[in-house]
């Protein structure tokens, strides 16, 4: 039980850090909003996604190269429903990639289909509902520019459910050959 307690804060920090160190490439280099710079950003943060999942149940490859597939979906379906929803667009995509990265999950290790269904739509609600209450980091950001260890907590307690609803009591490992 620790170890999944180590793994799924470990996890949230990893993620928070990552994406905290995309909000610093984003600011400091006055990267331009495209719909090629937003599906770059997704792909590589659910690469890095991808790699804990992987790592998780022991097939790290497997969880490189899904990740950034996953990315390439959320970020599309984000980009198709922005026109409509702007920025509210976000919330969807990522509720998208949970259900997908639990759909991973159950690729990778012993677990039901409607048991990783039911993970990937709790993860989807409970970190949805976390992200759209850190969502003032795009819609109200400081006007002294961004703090990066707000950010750094921000994006921790964004991933925190997600992690917690896709690891606690799943199995970590699936035996047999791995990729």
């Amino acid at each position: 039980m620790a170890g999944t307690i180590l793994t799924i804060v470990g996890a949230a920090v990893f993620l928070g850090a990552v994406m905290t160190l995309g909000d610093f490439v984003w600011a400091y280099f006055n990267v331009r909003h495209t719909a090629m710079s937003g599906v770059l950003h997704g792909v590589a943060m659910c690469l890095c996604l991808g790699a804990v999942v992987g790592a998780r149940a022991g097939r790290l490859l497997a969880g490189l190269l899904a990740g950034p597939l996953i990315g390439v979906l959320a970020a599309g379906a984000f980009y198709a429903l922005a026109p409509t929803f702007r920025w509210g667009a976000m919330l969807p995509a990522w509720m998208l990639f949970w259900i997908c990265f639990a759909l991973l999950q159950h690729a990778l290790v012993r677990e039901t289909l409607p048991r990783a269904l039911g993970r990937g739509l709790v993860a989807a609600v409970a970190s949805g509902l976390a992200f759209y209450a850190i969502s003032g980091i795009w819609t109200n950001p400081p006007r002294g520019g961004p703090n990066y260890l707000v950010l750094l907590l921000y994006w921790s307690f964004a991933f925190l459910p997600g992690f917690v609803t896709l690891f606690a009591g799943a199995p970590a490992r699936r035996g047999g050959a791995t990729l």
